[in-house]
């Protein structure tokens, strides 16, 4: 079984910065929003329950999940939204378990904004790394990589867990607010601390 990794952060922190840090030193890595999207796919494990819990509006014209749709109404509904996750959250679980069992790499790390909230992170995680962000840099990030507005942003951000709390629970900060090399140097020394201890292992 490989040594996991589970990455998390609030939205607009850079999580997949860290990701693709991890990616170039040798770790496998996992996005569980992708797996999500992928078991929601026609034909996945999760598309006839979140189809039946939300009904055939939320579809496109192909008959896919449009989750754009599917997102204007779990995040404007607390119990919408509790409602989705536990549909994908033990799917999502799985699909890394498995990936997790058959790696051939040493180290996998699997970025997930809700590895704490889903329970992931007891079930399967090694370590826990919570990236962090100012908040107005976050904000900044949301509105020009994803054009989102602040309005919609913060209403994310209300949907998550309270960054102070992921921090309590992190065996690792890496701070994103500053310059890239500052991100990858952090990266880089909590990786040849895992590197070290699995040599002595």
């Amino acid at each position: 079984m490989a040594y996991v990794i589970g990455l998390t952060g609030n939205i607009g922190t850079g999580k997949s910065t860290v990701l693709a840090h991890l990616a170039d030193l040798g770790a496998r890595t996992v996005d569980a929003d992708r797996l999500a999207h992928e078991i929601m796919l026609p034909g996945g494990p999760a598309y006839d329950a979140v189809v039946s819990a939300f009904g055939a509006g939320i579809l496109a014209p192909d008959g896919r999940i449009d989750r754009a749709k599917l997102a204007a109404i779990v995040f404007a509904d607390p119990k919408a939204l509790a409602r989705l996750e536990s549909i994908l959250h033990p799917l999502v679980i799985a699909r890394v378990e498995e990936i997790a069992a058959t790696a051939t790499e040493p180290i996998i790390a699997v970025e997930a904004v809700k590895l704490l909230e889903s329970g992931m992170a007891a079930r399967l995680c090694d370590e826990v790394w919570v990236i962090v962000a100012r908040p107005e840099i976050a904000l900044a990030r949301l509105a020009t990589q994803r054009g989102m507005s602040e309005v919609e942003a913060r209403r994310r951000l209300a949907n998550q867990m309270p960054e102070a709390e992921k921090v309590a629970r992190a065996d690792v900060v890496i701070d994103n607010s500053g310059p890239p090399e500052e991100t990858r140097r952090q990266v880089e020394i909590a990786w040849q601390r895992i590197i070290k201890a699995l040599s002595q292992a």
